[in-house]
């Protein structure tokens, strides 16, 4: 049996009427046609790499922004609490922690000359730490940075209010006195906020120092017999999650350019 054959077009035919566009797939490729999410797809998602979705980075170039930004820190600052309510804990009910403090506290003391350890404790005190910072905080309004300046003083009038309900609370004798409130150490907070919050308002080169300096304070205070170990790292807890914020220290970049 014989096909039939299918009939073909004449020369004549093919110039009678133009083509047709299917629709669905040459108006899609179109700007603005319906159905068409993209002017390289046709069936309504975006494309691999859509450009117009960018994000643009700091300079007003393609790029994309950190998923979670200041993430880092924000852990760090619930670390850091953390390890204070379990430091003050311990301290509250007398646990292994506190008692192995004490413990260490007592060979500690007089481990050093007295006239080093007491000037390496006074760097804590007001009269030293205090006029640190305000110096500190006078250049940074010269330099037009009165956010910051504002910010360091408010860290330092923290000190005494979280301080001094603590002591009330915790009631902490001290290494060489049945005296109490020795927790925590409100001169290791002291030189923290003075001398980091100094150091993140002229230079951050000079953090080092700062931490040196708050270092110092800390060892003297052990060795001379005012804190116990634990006072000291404790107020070191409490107060560098205050400083972790860095935002609220950052210095805003100047545009370069024409605006």
């Amino acid at each position: 049996m014989r096909e039939t054959p299918r009939p073909r077009g004449t020369a004549d035919d093919c110039g009678t009427e133009p083509p047709q566009p299917r629709p669905g797939r040459a108006f899609a490729h179109t700007t603005g046609a319906s159905g068409s999410g993209s002017p390289h797809r046709s069936d309504g998602r975006p494309p691999h790499t859509p450009r117009g979705a960018r994000r643009t980075g700091p300079a007003g170039r393609p790029g994309t922004t950190p998923p979670v930004p200041g993430r880092p820190a924000l852990l760090l600052r619930a670390g850091l609490l953390a390890l204070f309510a379990v430091l003050t804990w311990q301290v509250l009910v007398h646990g292994p922690l506190a008692r192995l403090d004490e413990r260490l506290g007592h060979a500690l003391i007089g481990r050093a000359p007295t006239p080093l350890a007491e000037l390496l404790a006074d760097l804590g005190g007001m009269p030293v730490a205090l006029p640190v910072l305000a110096a500190a905080a006078a250049y940074a309004v010269w330099r037009g940075r009165r956010v910051q300046a504002l910010y360091a003083g408010l860290a330092m009038a923290l000190v005494p209010i979280l301080v001094v309900p603590l002591k009330l609370l915790v009631d902490r004798p001290g290494p060489l006195t049945d005296a109490t409130g020795y927790y925590p150490s409100g001169h290791t907070a002291t030189a923290l906020v003075a001398y980091c919050g100094a150091a993140l308002l002229v230079h951050r080169r000079l953090m080092p120092v700062a931490v040196l300096l708050t270092v110092a304070t800390g060892i003297g205070l052990v060795l001379r017999g005012y804190h116990w170990p634990l006072d000291v790292v404790a107020s070191v807890c409490l107060f560098s999650s205050i400083g972790t914020r860095r935002s609220s220290w950052r210095t805003p970049r100047r545009r370069t350019g024409p605006s």
